[in-house]
């Protein structure tokens, strides 16, 4: 089952070109970044121009660097992946030569022309090839049903049914407008995402990577539990960089999760540990991913508020994760890493110190509400004046080309499933599908608020099965959205709650694509490793409904709610943390246990009766348990 599984959402195989080829390749890719920089920094260039350029570049590239199918060859490109690949020029230099025209006529209303039509139809076919090569069943499949509903489902009953649409009319729209595959996600991909990558691809080759794994090793790798600990912390610096929970566990989960199975740690524990970190990535600032990026251009939200607002709910997913793994380890019995392979903090600061620089850069940058693309683009300089501080850390032309290579080709799988979500947007704009979904799920809920959020939670982690996470949160944002806001919820608390379902989509049953990854390196089953990863982070599941319901969490409302937020949901995240893992100092019998979560529950959602009750249930758990209540008595 877990092998079919993984087949179906596999994300094909990426070639390692050599040679000549190989060489041309990395040095195409350097180009497109430098045109990225170029056109995003430097010179004004029309929007949708810019777009359609870079897409062509970017599937040039995909054809001729992952296979058709896992059985293709890996050394060099098939004739069929040229073709697809110079296809791709070709219909980027048609739509270049044309963009004029196209820029100007009104949509509908001028016809198109018959080489429109065939160069827009070539796309269309190239960007599903993409999807299905990059991403694979999930978002293919999607994107499929989507063209298939948009030319046919006027044939459906009136409830989802909709005035009919010819092929004219939905190529004019998916590929003449913004509003289908040049829409928000390809833009997104083409400037910010592109920029915040290149400052993670040159920050990790200085030796930065490196540096938050040493510091986290010598903040806790001799503590209980200190290699679980490391991979918490590393995972999370590391992602708030990557922005993409499968490439953190790839990248740091191949050092973590060994050292976690030499001392002790079961496979599916290693695996869950790393899956857990390495979501959360995704949630914490200053980066967060793509997605936010995404949210802000989508909701017209500005991108600091949007990192301000992300703080304090990824610091108790952190708090959540860090706090299990702790407990869990001293259950276990689980110790540390030896003196003599953690790095003392002091040599570590000394030698890689000034790559914090970069990171204090870019949020002051942001705070003081510079553009995204500025502050990536400026913080990718202060990676460079750095580096060059030490000979050891300096980069010259070469790696600095070798850099912005990596960067294009770590962006082509991301560009891929953002021009399909672009699809699908389209296809919903289109078909009216957003109002649709909307009155079913009211159909559903009745009158209950709860049970609206509880199904708009189920609805985005579905469509985030095998999806990358712009995708799963830009289709959760187009369908669940009007819902939600529809209850009075502001935009903000909307699409922060669908962000963080989104991103735990990535290592939630039965399709973790996180949870994958990281078998490949556990030796564990994907179903194990996931189960457990959403028990590490069972706050993350939590915390979307604290924080619609008051938005104290995300730093918005009086000073006073925000502390009292603060305050009891950290309180509530400890208790839930003890009550999951049924150990404080020892092991709990199972009624202290479901106090202490029942207590953590109510303090994550906090009103005097709530707190009072909560208060009850700790203080009764800790009277229940025998060396807790020793030490009451002490203290007394």
């Amino acid at each position: 089952m877990s092998s079919l599984l993984g087949a179906l959402i596999g994300t094909g195989v990426r070639r390692s070109l050599s040679g000549i080829l190989g060489t041309v390749v990395k040095s195409f890719a350097a180009m497109v970044a430098v045109a990225v920089v170029y056109t995003t920094t430097i010179v004004y260039i029309d929007l949708f121009l810019m777009t359609v350029i870079f897409l062509s570049a970017i599937l040039a590239l995909l054809f001729l660097i992952y296979s058709a199918s896992p059985n293709s060859r890996l050394d060099k490109p098939s004739i069929l992946d040229w073709v697809f690949s110079l296809a791709s020029v070709a219909v980027g230099v048609y739509f270049t030569m044309e963009a004029g025209r196209i820029v100007q006529r009104i949509t509908l209303l001028f016809p198109l022309e018959m080489t429109d039509m065939v160069m827009a139809s070539i796309l269309l076919i190239l960007t599903i090839e993409a999807t299905r090569r990059t991403v694979g069943f999930g978002l293919t499949s999607v994107v499929m049903i989507f063209v298939v509903y948009n030319l046919f489902g006027h044939n459906l009953p009136a409830g989802f049914g909709f005035r009919q649409v010819n092929y004219n009319h939905f190529l004019d729209i998916m590929m003449f407008t913004t509003d289908g595959l040049f829409g928000v996600p390809l833009r997104v991909a083409a400037t910010y995402a592109f920029l915040f990558v290149m400052f993670g691809t040159f920050l990790a080759r200085a030796g930065g990577a490196e540096f938050f794994y040493n510091f986290a090793s010598a903040l806790a790798g001799r503590k209980v539990g200190g290699p679980a600990k490391i991979s918490v912390i590393s995972s999370g610096l590391y992602g708030t960089m990557s922005g993409s929970p499968t490439s953190d566990v790839v990248t740091t989960g191949s050092i973590t999760i060994p050292i976690m199975q030499r001392l002790g740690y079961s496979k599916p524990l290693s695996g869950s540990v790393e899956v857990a970190a390495s979501t959360g990535g995704s949630l914490l600032p200053p980066v967060m991913g793509s997605a936010a990026f995404i949210m802000a251009e989508y909701t017209g939200i500005d991108y600091r508020d949007i990192v301000i607002a992300g703080i304090v709910p990824a610091l108790l997913y952190y708090l959540c994760v860090y706090t299990q793994v702790h407990l869990r380890s001293q259950k276990l019995g689980l110790k540390g890493l030896s003196k003599e392979e953690t790095p003392e903090l002091k040599s570590t600061l000394n030698n890689g110190g000034l790559f914090i620089i970069p990171l204090v850069a870019l949020s002051a940058a942001l705070i003081m509400g510079y553009s995204p693309t500025y502050v990536a683009a400026v913080a990718t300089g202060v990676v460079l004046v750095v580096a060059s501080v030490k000979p050891s850390t300096r980069m010259g032309l070469l790696a600095i080309w070798l850099a912005l290579g990596e960067t294009t080709l770590r962006m082509v799988a991301v560009v891929a499933a953002c021009a399909a979500a672009g699809l699908v947007i389209g296809g919903i704009s289109m078909t009216g599908l957003g109002g649709k979904v909307a009155d079913l799920v009211f159909i559903l809920a009745g009158n209950s608020t709860f049970l609206v959020l509880v199904i708009s939670a189920i609805l985005a982690i579905i469509l985030g099965m095998g999806m990358p996470t712009p995708s799963a949160f830009i289709l959760s944002a187009v369908l669940v959205g009007p819902t939600m806001l529809a209850l009075d919820f502001s935009v903000l608390q909307t699409n922060m709650f669908i962000l963080y379902f989104a991103v735990l989509s990535a290592m939630t049953p039965p399709v973790a694509v996180a949870a994958f990854a990281a078998a490949a390196i556990a030796d564990a089953k994907p179903l194990e490793i996931a189960v457990g990863a959403v028990r590490l982070a069972i706050t993350a599941f939590i915390i979307p409904f604290a924080f619609v319901y008051g938005d104290g969490l995300l730093l918005n409302g009086s000073t006073m709610n925000i502390i009292v937020s603060c305050v009891t949901a950290i309180t509530g995240v400890v208790l839930l943390s003890i009550g999951v893992e049924g150990f404080w100092k020892e092991r709990l019998s199972a009624v202290p246990r479901l106090g202490f979560g029942a207590a953590g529950l109510l303090f994550i959602f906090p009103s005097v009766f709530a707190i009072s009750i909560a208060l009850v249930l700790a203080l009764g758990s800790m009277i229940m348990t025998p060396h807790l209540r020793a030490g009451m008595k002490f203290s007394h």
